[in-house]
């Protein structure tokens, strides 16, 4: 037999081989987790911007695994909770295990995703819990009188005008905020208690104190399953896998490097566009600054 015979017969094994090769899927979770994407920022999460690569890690044929490498200081609790949910689902109806990745932070509602994982890891440096609930905003009471400008608001409803950053604070609207964070922290909890059923370590007045740990400092109490990189646990546990990865969508203005409103590029973004996207990237700036980032 020639050796282009020899070769003829080997190649369709060969294929078959490489075909049969198993994935892990890996998801980037990176930024602050908000509805309202803000072109200027490092870079946002959502269910609408991650649904394309979760779908999209969640279809590969022949699926071990799909790894979620999560750098998020947390955001908003809803958005926390969709993309949480649409991974379980996913993961379900594929039934395959999905493992966690926590890089420089996953806290607050990046740790929120970080359960959503059937096991945890966790650099040794890596930022992790902060299972709690904040609100933060500017008081910008006084701001318009300054600048010469009259607001005029008119609403049917007493409680419609909660918390207007222009307006000093009110005891009821703080009152009536605690009240709404302490249903949103009970809900966390008992996310986090699903979650890491039977794994946890520690007094309930710590762990769901809003306090963050180390890497290391959270192996101790049951947040992570084990220290390692995605490298390193994913080469171990699965080191026949292609490792594949699934990029989130990005707004269209990032995409465009645009970081004004839809009339920037002409030069000509209305004032208070451009007021509200500062404020915005200020607020998610704030949210990383609060790590160390």
């Amino acid at each position: 037999m020639s050796v282009r015979e020899r070769l003829a017969t080997r190649l369709p094994v060969l294929g078959e081989r490489i075909d049969r090769a198993p994935v892990v899927a890996m998801v980037r979770l990176h930024g602050v987790i908000t509805p309202t994407p803000t072109p200027v920022a490092r870079g946002t999460i959502s269910l609408h911007l991650v649904e394309t690569a979760l779908t999209r890690a969640f279809g590969h044929d022949r699926l071990a695994a799909v790894a979620l490498a999560i750098n998020s200081p947390g955001g908003s609790a809803t958005q926390s909770a969709l993309v949480a949910e649409r991974i379980r689902g996913l993961a379900a109806k594929k039934k395959v295990p999905v493992l966690a990745f926590c890089e420089d932070v996953a806290a607050s509602g990046g740790y929120w995703l970080a359960c959503a994982a059937d096991e945890i890891y966790a650099h040794a440096t890596s930022l992790v819990g902060s299972i709690g609930v904040l609100s933060a905003g500017f008081g910008l009471n006084g701001l318009l009188e300054r600048i010469g400008v009259e607001r005029r608001v008119h609403t049917a409803g007493e409680r419609k005008m909660r918390l207007d950053p222009f307006s000093p604070e009110k005891d009821e609207d703080i009152a009536w905020l605690k009240k709404l964070q302490a249903e949103l922290h009970d809900q966390f909890v008992a996310w986090v208690r699903q979650r890491r059923s039977g794994k946890l370590r520690g007094e309930d007045d710590e762990l769901f104190s809003g306090e963050v740990w180390t890497g290391a400092a959270a192996l101790e109490r049951g947040l992570v399953d084990g220290l390692g990189t995605a490298r390193e646990v994913i080469g171990r546990r699965f080191a026949d896998a292609d490792v594949v990865v699934a990029e989130p969508r990005r707004p269209l203005l990032a995409r465009l490097g645009l970081a004004g409103g839809a009339n920037a590029r002409w030069g000509v973004a209305p004032a208070a566009d451009t007021l509200l996207a500062a404020v915005q990237a200020l607020e998610q700036r704030a949210t990383w600054s609060r790590f160390g980032l």
